[in-house]
């Protein structure tokens, strides 16, 4: 998640960069973290005094709609503008009983949670029928973008700053087009409208699963169907895997461009440093260039936050969960998907003092565990798996071992770094220096263990 801003300047009302300065009152357009390829993340302000919002590594996430909890009953009144917009959106892209309702009748509650986006569920009043399936609620998503971005590192060229603002449009019609083709695929929210300023999704009442919840047989095995299933598509995007060390690129140039005037945070970065960050890079692109490993479309981010247990089917065997939150969807190495997940079930983000998560080595899946998240992903990844010898599914559920453990390198590497920008530029209160170490402590441990 990244703090709002209006024509570089911290916007004191949440409302007003969709409606002071959107496209049509002079603003210069709106630019969302890329899909794939995320925009230069120094080119914010750099915000040295944290707002008290306590977050976990979601705070680079977009948040889910259907996750978070209901508002409070007592809301302070919604702008007037902001609520003609969601009134004139609904009644004009929502069919049935949404083509007749009169503005009053609208009923419109802000979701809290979202510093990517602002959100809103919209419900028709109980004394309306509906005509047909037309929904009762819809999910109004507003985009908190970045308009005119303006960079905490001085000396940033004007042609550098034009290249953020194309690469930030560039990325909201990528993310625009993948959500859509996962609703159409329904392998996401159902889309029920799309604009400049934002677009309408199905409600999905639901809960995050919890990083507990991640080691349960059936939960494990269903999210492993669920990868599969992502990592078969074909999307219309770049095939070539680029994102990976394009992006953890991009990011290291960054890293060594960062200074902190706290003498606290200075010393964390220093410590980060010394690891020799760029050799070791170096080191990690041989590992991966020298292990075998697909590329496919991959979410890039399946960590607890981003997985939804549906209500009302929290005891079935199958089908009980959905996939979200498709930001860092690209092409790209199996082998980091599964890594990445598997590095999850070491950290907790819902701790609730700083540095506000927990890590725990111990809690990385077992070989046991792996395997048998990995054998639910082959079964429904390949074709003919259920038909192989016992030997056969042995010797190619070893090589996933091998490649997955690997990745996971590259998982604590690509976090690291991303979490040391985020102290830079962030204005969500969490230890993004104490989570950066400890992703490097980990991956440090981790080649230990592989001898790599």
């Amino acid at each position: 998640m990244k703090p709002k801003f209006c024509n570089g300047e911290r916007d004191p009302s949440p409302l007003g960069l969709l409606l002071g300065c959107s496209p049509g009152s002079g603003g210069a357009g709106l630019v969302l973290p890329a899909s794939g390829q995320p925009p230069s993340p120094l080119s914010h302000a750099d915000p040295e005094g944290k707002d008290p919002v306590a977050a976990g590594r979601g705070g680079g996430a977009m948040t889910p709609p259907s996750s978070l909890p209901p508002p409070p009953e007592e809301e302070p009144p919604l702008d007037p503008r902001t609520r003609r917009k969601a009134y004139l959106w609904c009644k004009e892209f929502l069919p049935g009983a949404w083509r007749g309702l009169r503005e009053e009748q609208l009923r419109i509650d802000p979701i809290r949670g979202g510093l990517s986006n602002m959100l809103f569920q919209c419900s028709l009043p109980d004394t309306i029928e509906t005509v047909a399936d037309e929904p009762r609620k819809v999910l109004l998503r507003l985009y908190g973008a970045i308009l005119q971005m303006r960079s905490c590192n001085k000396g940033e060229s004007v042609q550098s700053q034009k290249e953020n603002d194309l690469q930030g449009a560039e990325a909201m019609v990528l993310e625009s087009v993948m959500f859509a083709i996962l609703a159409e695929r329904a392998l996401g929210p159902k889309l029920y409208g799309i604009f400049p300023q934002g677009r309408l999704e199905e409600f999905i009442p639901s809960r995050k699963l919890s990083t507990e919840e991640l080691s349960l047989p059936d939960i494990s095995a269903e999210i492993a169907e669920k990868m599969a299933r992502f990592h078969g598509m074909k999307m219309p995007f770049n095939k070539e895997p680029k994102w990976l060390f394009g992006t953890m690129e991009k990011y290291l140039n960054q890293v060594l461009r960062i200074k902190f005037t706290r003498e606290s945070r200075t010393r964390k970065l220093n410590k980060l440093l010394s690891y020799n960050l760029p050799q070791e890079m170096k080191s990690l692109r041989a590992t991966l260039e020298a292990t075998s490993s697909p590329v496919v479309f991959c979410h890039n981010d399946c960590q607890e936050g981003n997985v939804l247990l549906l209500e009302g089917r929290e005891n079935s065997e199958k089908q009980k969960l959905m996939l979200i939150d498709f930001e860092y969807s690209s092409y790209n190495y199996r082998g980091f998907d599964i890594g990445n997940h598997f590095c999850e079930w070491m950290y907790d983000y819902t701790y609730e003092k700083y540095p506000f998560f927990k890590a725990s080595v111990l809690k990385y899946p077992s070989k046991k565990q792996q395997l048998h998240f990995i054998s639910s992903y082959l079964s429904a990844f390949h074709d003919g798996f259920e038909n192989l010898s016992n030997e056969e599914k042995f010797k190619l559920e070893e090589e996933v071992l091998i490649e997955v453990n690997r990745f996971a390198l590259a998982s604590h590497f690509f976090w690291g770094l991303w979490s040391i920008i985020q102290a830079k530029i962030s204005s969500i209160e969490f230890g993004y220096l104490e989570y950066a170490l400890s992703r490097f402590d980990a991956y440090f441990d981790q080649k230990k263990k592989l001898k790599v």
